[in-house]
């Protein structure tokens, strides 16, 4: 018992957020998440992964490192927008958190759900912790195909479903959850409520939703 609560103090979670284009939405998430994690008493480190937005979101995010600190928020900028699954695995490679959390910075889904999957990932010693809108009080509030979930992993299992995955683009999520059942791998689930993105235009346009399209026929084609 003692040995488990001591492992429960030491862990610490790696947010995963990638970014084009959102120099409106990154103030207001980086503080929503600072917020949840001290409030859980949780360590933490948020790692931007910005794809060369011409916005200004890079500039908004090293004055966000000045105010947060460099420990808390690590700038991991990539030269162009390469994809939502290679954004992942980049930012996996600065992660030191042992457990990953990956999340959209456009707040289609709250920060504020954090503790929730925490508190659940440890109750279940869950492998993975899921948001659904399907169980309990989770919800939709003007979503379609752009919904993106929220999800908690343990960093080694993250690391071998990366391993697993051939999706680049926003099927990747989907692809994941694929994967780790057919490894068998143990997943809670969170009751969540999702908004449509609160500022900027959605970044998944006509093009992208033919591609996400074709990328499900693939994976389910291929699992």
């Amino acid at each position: 018992m003692a040995a488990a609560s001591l492992n429960r103090a030491r862990d610490k979670y790696s947010v995963l957020l990638p970014t084009y284009n959102e120099r409106e939405n990154l103030p207001l998430i980086v503080w929503l998440l600072v917020r949840s994690f001290h409030e859980s008493g949780s360590n933490f480190e948020i790692i931007v992964i910005d794809d060369g937005s011409p916005d200004g979101t890079w500039e908004v995010a090293e004055q966000l490192e000045k105010i947060y600190g460099s420990d808390k928020i690590l700038l991991r900028p990539r030269a162009k927008k390469l994809g939502l699954g290679t954004a992942y695995i980049h930012g996996m490679q600065h992660a030191t958190g042992n457990f990953i959390i990956i999340m959209d910075a456009d707040l289609s889904h709250h920060p504020k759900f954090i503790p929730e999957f925490i508190r659940k990932q440890k109750e279940g010693n869950f492998d993975i912790v899921s948001g659904t809108r399907y169980k309990g009080n989770g919800g939709v509030h003007g979503w379609d195909l752009k919904r993106k979930i929220i999800r908690l992993y343990r960093k080694e299992v993250l690391q071998k479903l990366m391993e697993k995955c051939v999706s680049k683009g926003y099927v990747f999520q989907m692809e994941m959850i694929v994967r780790a059942r057919q490894l068998g791998y143990t997943i809670g689930e969170v009751p969540i409520s999702f908004v449509d993105r609160v500022y900027g235009q959605s970044k998944l346009g006509g093009n992208e939703i033919v591609s996400f399209l074709k990328g499900l026929l693939t994976l389910f084609a291929t699992t």
